[in-house]
């Protein structure tokens, strides 16, 4: 499949009509609900082998962050081989108490991967928190960059994204 093919499924997939508020406030006729490529197992294995070859070298851990990452670092995960770590938002008070569940992310090479980039602001405090946790972080990677300034904020604080995808792909043609 191409990266054409691939960018109009997941379009085709994704992009609702309607009446939206979006987090903003403001009213929108269209919306991209980005779950629903996450809820589509053979489309979400489909865009995890697209992102494999751009897995950096020397990634020894996958680090998807809470919520939308989590489905796609473990579809990455799988086809890769690498083992994974589930980032939260902020600890959690109890059990483990940790920020970073599964693999040890300490010493190590870690890729943050995400669904969406629009601001980096996630990324950008997760990988903070990793960092303080001893990971290695250099690149991020995401499914779509929406190409709202994500990758010009991530890569002040020394991250540069990597993306299957951007908002152009997904444009509708003509």
């Amino acid at each position: 499949m191409t990266d054409v093919d691939l960018a109009r499924r997941v379009r085709d997939r994704c992009r609702l009509s309607g009446r939206f508020v979006l987090r903003s406030g403001r009213v929108a006729e269209e919306y991209f609900d980005k779950y629903r490529f996450e809820a589509d197992p053979a489309l979400l294995d489909e865009l995890a082998a697209g992102m494999v070859p751009l897995v950096p070298e020397g990634t020894e851990v996958l680090a998807g962050l809470e919520m939308g990452g989590i489905a796609v670092v473990t579809a990455l995960g799988r086809r890769t081989g690498l083992p994974c770590a589930f980032v939260r938002k902020a600890a959690k008070s109890y059990g483990t108490a940790r920020l970073a569940e599964g693999a040890d992310v300490e010493g190590r090479r870690v890729l943050v991967v995400e669904d969406v980039v629009t601001s980096g602001g996630q990324i950008a405090i997760s990988t903070g928190q990793l960092r303080d946790l001893g990971a290695r972080i250099d690149h991020a990677l995401c499914v779509i960059d929406r190409q709202e300034g994500g990758a010009e904020a991530l890569a002040a604080n020394g991250i540069r994204l990597l993306s299957l995808l951007n908002r152009e792909d997904l444009e509708v043609p003509g």
